[in-house]
């Protein structure tokens, strides 16, 4: 369900845009006022929901650097 509420503001948005920018061009003024919504419906509803659908179910820890640093540690002292 998730996915489609994302692709449906992800064309949404993009169609704002492409209709933004039409307006623009054509010479009308409320075109970068298009423009602008739909630009901040991707900032702030778009990524926010993407982010929060792709990591729900994961473990943050696993995408720290901790294990990178401790991997290194110890090359580093079987190294010496």
């Amino acid at each position: 369900m998730m996915k489609f509420v994302i692709i449906f503001i992800l064309i949404l948005s993009v169609g704002m845009l492409g209709a933004g920018f039409y307006l623009k061009n054509s010479g009308d003024v409320d075109g970068e006022i298009v423009i602008g919504i739909g630009v901040l419906i991707v900032a702030f509803i778009l990524m926010p929901l993407f982010i929060y659908h792709r990591y729900k179910n994961k473990n943050l820890k696993d995408f720290t650097f901790d294990k990178f640093r401790k991997d290194l540690e110890e090359r580093s002292k079987s190294e010496s």
